[in-house]
């Protein structure tokens, strides 16, 4: 009984990939080897030849990587700041919250938030005085995906710096050293290895991002703007465009590649202790003004969402108006939007949180299919190295004459396989903390191995069921990546129509449905914080 219900787990894990991770991507690239239904290498032959993606790869490679290094640097100064001072617990946990804010909000505002902010006539270019710099193309990149990639890179490297030993730091200024020497061997050494993460996976989001090119990449073409000009441009070319889509998988791999080898020069300490820092207020003036300049140079660009929509006419009439936010939720297509996005989030949190539980159940609480664990774990490893357009391209090509296409149910799969790695391996890591004679005491106790879920295992879950569940829901609001190419006029998201919305340049439109965006993920956000604290 117990080996029929696992049989069941397994076989509809497996048939989810096979359906949704492995025909498309066939797919894709059966298009991109067949010209005019025989098989050819004519395709990447015209891509390669006319120049186009040579010249966009190097852009989205040169600003990526540039982008990378400096958020990797603005991300150690915050992390170390509230890791390694003494300043107060209430102002860490401030800076904490500010610097993961820009995950709240698609990345396709970021751009139309610079050209209010930096503009002639933007909001910090009247308070300064003159506008600092050409905010389109390559300027203009670099900042948004510094923006966008500080949240995760500040991320993975405080939670690293809260398994570094404080006490070897002790040890360093008891042998002579000097601070500097301390910082270098004590810290700085135990993080290379999530320092170089932290610029790997910020030069793979860079690169694959489409929502800050499509609102602020200018001339300055790079290979997701490419990809979508190819495939939803006035000629669409859907062997190109999977020829592009496959090249634009080679930066992926690598990234997944040199990740894994990185995973062998983790710094373990057999103890970590809580360590008391000496009294030092000049470093940690110094800390926290870099930390708080840092956040204010982040967070400033989105002020202008905030007040913009609430201006009678921008710039020229800066009377307050609720004009604009009574026209937004009176029209019913901006609404209808809004419901969508709504109903794709919940159901890709939903079924996305069901369908991670059962694969983690599977890889984590069972022994009876190794290599079936195993094909469940590599699944996760392609889920990941598969950008959003990437995906989107291959369910383009595979379900496009199937009664999937242009539904909702398309776009929640999609989610499901878009942001599946990182909830696998949240909860995985719980199932594996868990007892593992739970099931077989159970079974002892005349209880199934569902009832056993059920009744044992699920209540000990049940936090990271949550976190999971938030996790997927605030992405599946800000994702426009992986959906940009399955959205139909009929179940078009947020962050689809704020796309369609910058060809007419409505752009109180565009802020206030990025307000409902960003309300949406701090209420979730709440519900989990409130939940957390009652536990």
């Amino acid at each position: 009984m117990k080996n029929k219900q696992i049989n069941t787990v397994f076989t509809v894990v497996l048939l989810f990939f096979a359906v949704f991770i492995v025909i498309p991507v066939f797919v894709m690239v059966k298009n991109s080897l067949t010209a005019g239904g025989h098989f050819s290498f004519i395709n990447f032959y015209n891509v390669f030849t006319q120049g186009k993606l040579a010249s966009a790869f190097w852009n989205s490679t040169k600003v990526s990587f540039i982008s990378a290094i400096i958020t990797t640097i603005l991300a150690f100064v915050l992390a170390y700041t509230e890791s390694f001072t003494n300043i107060p617990l209430g102002l860490k946990k401030t800076l904490r919250t500010l610097a993961v804010f820009p995950m709240l909000l698609p990345t396709i505002t970021y751009g139309f938030a610079i050209i209010y902010s930096f503009g002639k006539t933007g909001l910090l270019t009247r308070l300064i005085g003159k506008q600092l710099f050409d905010f389109y193309g390559f300027r203009g990149l670099i900042f948004c995906y510094v923006i966008y990639t500080l949240p995760i890179s500040f991320t993975l490297l405080r939670n690293t710096m809260q398994y570094i030993d404080k006490r070897y730091i002790i040890v360093c200024k008891v042998m002579g050293d000097n601070s500097l020497k301390c910082f270098f061997t004590a810290v700085f050494q135990p993080l290379l290895s999530t320092i170089a993460v932290s610029v790997i996976q910020s030069f793979f989001l860079s690169f694959t991002d489409f929502g800050i090119p499509a609102s602020i990449g200018g001339r300055y073409v790079v290979v997701a703007e490419l990809l979508y000009n190819t495939m939803l441009g006035s000629l669409p070319d859907f062997h190109q465009g999977a020829v592009i889509a496959i090249v634009m998988l080679l930066p992926s791999i690598v990234s997944i590649l040199l990740l894994n080898y990185l995973q062998k020069f983790n710094v373990r300490y057999n103890k970590i202790s809580k360590t008391d820092f000496s009294k030092n207020y000049v470093r940690d003036v110094i800390w926290t003004l870099l930390s708080i300049l840092i956040i204010i140079c982040m967070l400033s660009i989105f002020v202008v969402v905030f007040v913009a929509p609430f201006v009678t006419e921008w710039p020229y009439n800066m009377g307050f108006t609720l004009k604009n936010v009574k026209s937004v939720f009176g029209d019913n297509a901006l609404m209808r939007v809004f419901r969508n996005s709504l109903t794709v989030s919940f159901l890709t949190a939903l079924f996305g949180t069901g369908f991670v539980y059962i694969a983690a159940l599977a890889a984590a609480r069972s022994k009876i299919h190794p290599r079936g664990t195993k094909i469940i774990e590599s699944m996760a490893q392609v889920s990941n190295t598969l950008p959003g357009m990437v995906l989107g391209i291959a369910f383009l090509l595979t379900f496009r004459k199937t009664p999937l296409h242009n539904t909702i149910i398309i776009l929640v799969c999609c989610n499901l396989v878009h942001f599946f790695a990182t909830p696998f391996l949240m909860m995985k890591g719980t199932l594996d903390k868990m007892n593992d004679s739970w099931e077989t005491t159970a079974l002892l106790l005349g209880d199934n191995w569902i009832k056993t879920v059920v009744r044992i295992i699920t209540p000990n879950a049940i936090s990271t069921l949550l976190e999971i569940f938030v996790y997927l829901f605030i992405n599946g609001m800000v994702t426009v990546s992986a959906v940009v190419f399955l959205a139909g006029a009929r179940t078009m998201v947020i962050t689809t129509k704020i796309q369609e919305l910058q060809h007419f340049a409505k752009f109180n439109e565009i802020f206030i449905l990025s307000i409902l965006i960003l309300i949406t993920n701090l209420i979730m956000k709440t519900i989990k914080g409130v939940f957390n604290k009652n536990k």
